[in-house]
């Protein structure tokens, strides 16, 4: 039997430019499905991580459907799970339905932050905004389509027992019901990455030309391959007849053909629908957005597996493909440095160049509405405005299912390994409240160092990497030692202490930054200065000179120790 990772990322107002990876069984160092999201926002964002039990429902119940908000709080009401109760939301409103579908007889348990994560079945989510040639309001806001991404990733895991499942029924529910993305400005596409323990897909959803239905199709990713998705569709074309163990590699919906075919955009005799050529509006904000992020993982993830860096437009020509083999075999922890992947040792490193200041800061903020100048910068996979997780798959579903979750961008955060079969999050994860400051929130500890370590990002960032280095390794070689007889008790006393540990490190770390770094001097030793690169980039070379010396006016004395520099540091120190 196999089992399932999944590792995810949080912090939005509208989530955008999310990254994802997939990885299939036989690229994984323990037979794990693994995927991932890094849940790449702006500002507001919930970053709580909450477990939804498992339910029996009446015949005849319905099951409500929200809009999409994305924003703290993401929802506030009874749905199981304490955190989302009104008298633990004050100030909010609770949430109304925008319509309602048929409940099932029994939900799933599963862990859910902005988008369902992994369920106890081995059922996991990655998310990642695309844009789409087709877009849609929701019913109350202006349309007719019912659900949003985040509406069916949780219905999805609600009720599906495989990957193969929840890609169909999301599929059949926005075609019947219709399908609205979130409307920002990277796309209303949204592509979704399906696993369970034996496979996985990557799924694309768009609303169709009417705005009552949607589009979709799914690949399925081979057992020895890696996939990247970064914010625009990668399926290409569809082949109806591959098939893997006697199932079909591609899914899609009737409309696919059908649509394309009726607005001109593709014919039979083309031979197989290039789906992203077709569907896709390319990449958006600027050209290599999306492409250096696939560009990007690919090098890490397959490094045998030659990739150009430039090209000239992805919607058309299939640069990169939405798969390709790898003879890596692959952990959480190799998934995790990609999500923290700056380029480094590249001609695109975020660390190097003006850009980067003085201390290799590779954090870019917006500029967006701030300036009218023309221009962006390229983006990295790792982004300061993110949130996290990770699973895995060869174990009973109680221990098996593991999500890695980091409560913060990914390069300041410390991933803690959640078991699917402890049916709790520590407290630390359910309290992210993004309007105050909490001593006893994951998401603020990560948040506030690593806006700290930005002072001096090279050397203050060292520290804490090898923090994360420590904690995480343990974490995995506890995680690949676990019994599989451990009942869902040990499991969450285990992540509750983890979660504390990590959580007494973190809010340690602001305190052992300022020691060792404040001031530009290193623990109150010698100036730490500049590198000279940057000294001479910024014209400290062409600084001011030496001041005028007379000759003929008499020195007040003679330095025969170390020049007139020595003699005027010890003057200023006995003028102290």
């Amino acid at each position: 039997m196999w089992a399932t990772s999944l590792l995810v990322a949080l912090a939005a107002r509208h989530t955008t430019a999310c990254t994802t990876l997939i990885v299939g069984k036989d690229a994984s160092v323990d037979g794990s499905v693994m995927a991932t999201h890094s849940d790449d926002g702006e500002s507001n964002p919930d970053a709580r991580v909450v477990y939804v039990p498992a339910m029996d429902h009446a015949p005849g119940a319905t099951r409500p459907i929200y809009y999409d908000t994305e924003d703290f709080p993401r929802f506030v009401g009874d749905r199981g799970v304490e955190a989302y109760l009104q008298k633990n939301n004050p100030g909010f409103n609770a949430s109304v339905p925008i319509g309602h579908i048929p409940q099932v007889e029994h939900t799933f348990g599963y862990f859910e932050a902005t988008y369902g994560i992994l369920n106890e079945h081995q059922v996991g989510i990655g998310e990642s905004t695309c844009s789409s040639v087709f877009g849609a309001q929701a019913r109350g806001h202006g349309g007719h389509a019912l659900f949003s991404v985040d509406s069916l990733s949780r219905i999805a895991l609600e009720r599906s027992k495989s990957a193969r499942e929840a890609v169909q029924l999301m599929g059949d529910l926005a075609v019947a019901e219709g399908f609205y993305g979130a409307g920002s400005f990277e796309g209303t596409g949204e592509s979704l990455m399906v696993i369970d323990p034996r496979e996985g897909f990557i799924f694309h959803v768009l609303p169709d030309h009417s705005g009552k239905s949607a589009v979709w199709a799914a690949q399925r990713v081979g057992d020895g391959q890696v996939g990247v998705v970064a914010n625009m569709f990668t399926i290409r074309h569809l082949l109806p007849n591959r098939t893997t163990r006697g199932q079909p590699d591609f899914l899609f919906s009737d409309s696919v053909h059908e649509i394309a075919q009726r607005s001109g955009w593709w014919r039979p005799s083309d031979g197989p629908l290039d789906f992203t050529r077709v569907y896709s509006d390319g990449e958006y904000a600027h050209k290599f957005y999306s492409g250096r992020r696939l560009w990007g993982a690919y090098r890490l993830l397959a490094p045998d597996v030659p990739m150009p860096s430039d090209y000239s437009d992805l919607r058309p020509s299939p640069v990169y493909p939405a798969t390709v083999s790898t003879r890596r075999k692959l952990s959480p922890l190799d998934l995790i440095a990609v999500h923290r992947d700056m380029y480094q040792g590249t001609p695109f490193d975020m660390t190097a160049g003006a850009a980067a200041g003085a201390f290799a800061n590779p954090d870019r903020y917006s500029a967006s509405g701030v300036t009218k100048l023309r221009g962006a910068w390229e983006r990295s996979i790792a982004l300061y405005r993110t949130s996290q997780t990770h699973a895995r798959g060869w174990l009973p579903p109680t221990i098996g299912g593991v999500a890695w979750y980091g409560p913060h961008a990914a390069h300041g955060t410390c991933f803690l390994p959640l078991h699917i079969g402890a049916q709790a999050v520590p407290a630390p994860h359910a309290d992210a409240d993004p309007r105050s400051v909490s001593r006893r929130s994951a998401y603020w500890a990560h948040k506030f160092v690593l806006n700290l370590a930005r002072a001096r990002y090279s050397d203050m960032m060292g520290v804490v990497r090898a923090v994360q280095r420590r904690l995480e390794a343990a974490a995995w070689e506890r995680v690949r030692a676990d019994s599989p007889a451990a009942a869902a008790a040990s499991l969450a006393a285990t992540s509750d202490a983890e979660a504390e540990v990590i959580l007494a490190e973190w809010w340690a770390l602001p305190d052992e930054l300022m020691l060792r770094f404040a001031d530009g001097w290193a623990s109150n030793g010698p100036a730490m200065g500049y590198v000279d690169a940057w000294l001479k980039r910024v014209g400290w070379e062409e600084g001011p000179p030496e001041p005028p010396r007379d000759p003929a006016l008499p020195r007040c004395c003679q330095d025969t120790s170390g020049g007139a520099a020595s003699f005027a540091m010890s003057r200023r120190r006995a003028m102290r």
